[in-house]
């Protein structure tokens, strides 16, 4: 390999060429706290020579355009800052000066064609007509993660040179004209420091050098993610087959969309960690890339790719429900999935997808999938929403060496006894029914705590469901009713408690049932298509012991019936 090293001004680099993002490196990401940092050092914490670090940089034979492999967050970050001084210049009425920052922004090349200095592929057209031009923009992009961040550091930028030139401005006693001037020279003073500004220029032969050094080297500010790397990792071994059709880089992308899109808030890095616990060896995810470089080579790597892009619409189906269009027969699953979405579940994750997975590709029936996550959803309402058992690593162990034993299992039967023995180990993991009594029973939700209402409202629906078996009933119509009222005298402990909360039709409001006495409500309340329990019915009044007498019964019966093992 070989590496040429120099140091260059930020005035000498940007005159001296045009750069080009490659499609390896991860959009612009920084956010206020480096963009803060970024202009400290700049304008107050630098002296002559001050050295912003590293840019590492290639260019291909007869080009006249360098691909940029490290520094790329700093270089943008540089072309916003310019672009907000050619902003405040043009706002000065200072045209020339303003156009002589543009032609650091754009400039003609070989070809007398204009072309930006900097060019991007990820955040187009937002960088190039909202921040490079110098014109009004002629486009309205949809506004994404990167375009965000880029909007947030070129206001940023705005407003310090703003407040720049206010307080130049404040000196209400100086000539307009000195005033003018003097935002001018300052303007400019900002200018010149910012392109004075120093970096070690390394400068590298071929591109796949270039992946080698991008490998080793991190941006300025923030570490490269393990989403970052794999991207890389796969773009090296795939290459395009035509330069002008990059399968690799849009397979990537739509992965990405699927996974970012999601109103679930997922993440790139987390998915691929949990995919790569259902088909391959369990690690962390400080460990993930290393593996993945290990075992995916130049001959795996486009089926790697494929599947990823494929298990993202299943990993973002399981988290977000809505995305899927489920069949009438499918709706046990969904429940199941909205269940453990609701129990805010990562443990399992791997074992979900791998048997959604295995559904789709009619490797398992309807049944066994609605069994199975059933059972999962049963083990972690005991465990985790209720009696919140601490796990450590066995689980998330457990979880991930099942689901790779499933997709390597090659028939039915193996298939079912993986299923089979997941199912054995999670009841044996379970509680004691003392404790899971002990922690449903201070269950409560009033208008002033409602943390645990989600929780209580899938409680309460499933119980009542598994009274009225066959009965259509739109739970997320319902509303939750306290049969003691709220502020009739006792404490949240005790009208909050699940031992008096149930569900009603949402025509059941507060005001129907406040004044009734206990007698009047049960009236009314049969009345509603929730049906009431036998605590109810027998009670003939309805104080604190009647409520903690049904919090019991309804943990007995929520353990031994409806989320039996």
């Amino acid at each position: 390999m070989k590496i040429r090293s120099i140091d260059r001004s930020i005035n000498d680099i940007l005159k001296g060429g045009f750069y080009k993002i490659p499609r390896f490196q991860r959009p612009y990401s920084w956010e206020r706290e480096h963009v803060e940092d970024f202009w400290t050092d700049i304008f107050v914490n630098s002296g002559p020579d001050y050295f912003i670090g590293p840019m590492v940089v290639f260019k291909p034979e007869n080009s006249d355009t360098s691909f940029v492999v490290d520094g790329q967050q700093r270089l943008t970050t540089i072309t916003m800052l310019l672009a907000a001084l050619r902003n405040a210049f043009m706002d000065a009425n200072s045209e020339d000066l303003a156009l002589g920052i543009q032609s650091l922004i754009e400039r003609p090349d070989i070809n007398n064609q204009s072309q930006y200095c900097l060019q991007t592929e990820t955040s187009y057209p937002y960088f190039q007509d909202h921040i490079q031009s110098k014109d009004a923009p002629e486009t309205e992009p949809k506004i994404k993660e990167e375009e965000e961040a880029l909007r947030l550091t070129f206001e940023y930028f705005l407003s310090q040179i703003n407040k720049t030139v206010a307080a130049i401005q404040l000196d209400k006693a100086a000539d307009p004209k000195a005033i003018t001037q003097r935002i001018k020279k300052k303007l400019a003073e900002l200018r010149d420091k910012l392109l004075s500004l120093k970096v070690i220029y390394i400068d590298l032969d071929n591109e796949d050098d270039a992946y080698l050094i991008f490998e080793t080297m991190n941006t300025r500010g923030k570490d490269l993610e393990p989403a970052d790397m794999v991207k890389s990792h796969l773009t090296k071994l795939i290459k395009p087959a035509n330069k002008n059709v990059d399968i690799t880089k849009d397979f990537w992308n739509k992965m990405v969309e699927t996974i970012e899109g999601s109103e679930a808030d997922l993440t790139v890095t987390t998915y691929l960690h949990h995919y790569w616990l259902s088909r391959y060896d369990y690690v962390t995810v400080k460990e993930l890339y290393k593996n993945i470089k290990r075992k995916v080579g130049k001959s795996e790597a486009k089926t790697f790719l494929h599947e990823l892009v494929s298990d993202s619409k299943i990993y973002r189906e399981i988290q977000e429900t809505s995305y899927r269009k489920w069949q009438k027969s499918e709706r046990k699953i969904k429940d199941s999935l909205d269940a453990l979405n609701l129990f805010r579940l990562k443990q399992p994750l791997p074992m979900v997808l791998a048997i959604m997975h295995a559904y789709n590709a009619k490797q398992l029936t309807l049944s066994q999938v609605q069994e199975t996550l059933s059972s999962i959803e049963k083990f972690h309402f005991i465990f985790t929403a209720i009696t919140s058992q601490r796990s450590s690593g066995g689980i998330s162990f457990m979880y991930a060496l099942h689901a790779r034993n499933l997709l390597q299992a090659t028939d039915s039967n193996s298939r079912s006894k993986v299923l089979s023995e997941l199912k054995a180990k999670l009841k044996d993991k379970l509680p004691p029914y003392e404790e899971f009594e002990a922690n449903f029973t201070t269950l409560n939700f009033t208008n002033d705590f409602t943390k645990q209402k989600k929780l209580i409202q899938y409680v309460l629906g499933r119980l009542d469901r598994n009274e009225m078996a066959g009965v259509a009933v739109d739970y997320d119509q319902m509303t939750i009713e306290h049969l003691l009222s709220q502020g009739d005298g006792h404490s949240p402990e005790v009208y909050g408690n699940i031992g008096n909360l149930l569900l009603c039709e949402s025509a059941f409001n507060g005001k129907q049932l406040a004044t009734k006495s206990f007698k009047d409500k049960k009236a009314i309340l049969k009345t509603s298509k929730v049906t009431l329990d036998a605590s109810i019915k027998s009670a003939s009044s309805w104080t604190a012991n009647e409520i903690n007498a049904r919090a019991k019964a309804m943990a007995k019966r929520s353990f031994s019936r409806v989320w039996k093992m």
